[in-house]
């Protein structure tokens, strides 16, 4: 591959000696039913070579810090999660954090987005909706950023930190989808009151926690700039790629 990268597809494929070779460690995987994956079935070798990693990284959320009712959030915030998923990363974290002598990052990352992962199709379908919750905003993140954060704390290990990742304007969600109607020149989606919406549990526990999550951290520590500090920049961004690739296509 051009990037030097050799992909391995796992569960799946034996790791055994691809980890004893490794010196930093990445988990992306979130726990299930029965709990953190990678250390249901990697947890021996993991803590066997703990000292060979130069660097661990964990991935998290900010679903960790349960609900606070628009209010803000920093790593020292206690961990009060109000879902069961939230639950299952503050148990993952703990677990992570337990195996002696692992230089572990842990990172909390707010709402994704980036390509592919935005509100552009739905409000082009017409099927997207501005769900209409008093007081509710949420943190985001682009992709982007997530990897140069990752960057950053790979080149300066701090092991035992753990770091909020998101953009610096928590929103209410409604605001997003309106801006994307607005770039794409298309009418404003419909606004549902959030008590009568027709929605599946999942969309509907995302709007069980209100919060603002504080980023200072990676900017003090790290000295990351964020490329999308907010989600009009991120957006915009998102879209004038989408019009460059189509060019590209045509071409």
């Amino acid at each position: 591959m051009a990037s030097g990268a050799e992909p391995l597809v796992w569960p799946g494929t034996d790791i055994s000696e691809v980890l004893q070779q490794a010196d930093a460690l990445l988990i992306s995987a979130g726990p299930g039913a029965h709990g953190d994956p990678v250390l249901n079935m990697l947890q021996d070798q993991i803590t066997a070579a703990a000292s060979q990693f130069d660097w661990v990284g964990y991935l998290s959320t900010t679903g960790v810090y349960g609900d606070h009712a628009g209010g803000w959030v920093d790593e020292s915030t206690p961990l009060t999660p109000s879902t069961k998923r939230g639950q299952a990363r503050v148990e993952a974290e703990a677990a992570w954090q337990a195996i002696p002598d692992l230089n572990l990052h842990i990172f909390r990352l707010a709402g994704i987005y980036g390509p592919g992962r935005g509100p552009f199709s739905k409000v082009r379908k017409g099927t997207a909706r501005r769900i209409i919750k008093k007081g509710q905003v949420f943190s985001r993140i682009h992709v982007e950023d997530i990897a140069q954060v990752l960057q950053a704390s790979l080149a300066q290990p701090n092991p035992g930190a753990i770091y909020n990742l998101c953009d610096d304007d928590p929103a209410p969600p409604q605001d997003v989808i309106a801006y994307a109607a607005e770039l794409l020149g298309v009418p404003l989606p419909p606004a549902v009151d959030f008590e009568t919406a027709n929605m599946t549990p999942m969309a509907r526990s995302f709007y069980a926690e209100s919060k603002k999550v504080r980023n200072d951290r990676i900017s003090r520590e790290l000295g990351v700039q964020l490329m999308y500090p907010d989600y009009r920049t991120g957006l915009e961004a998102l879209l004038r790629e989408e019009r460059e690739n189509d060019i590209t296509t045509e071409l």
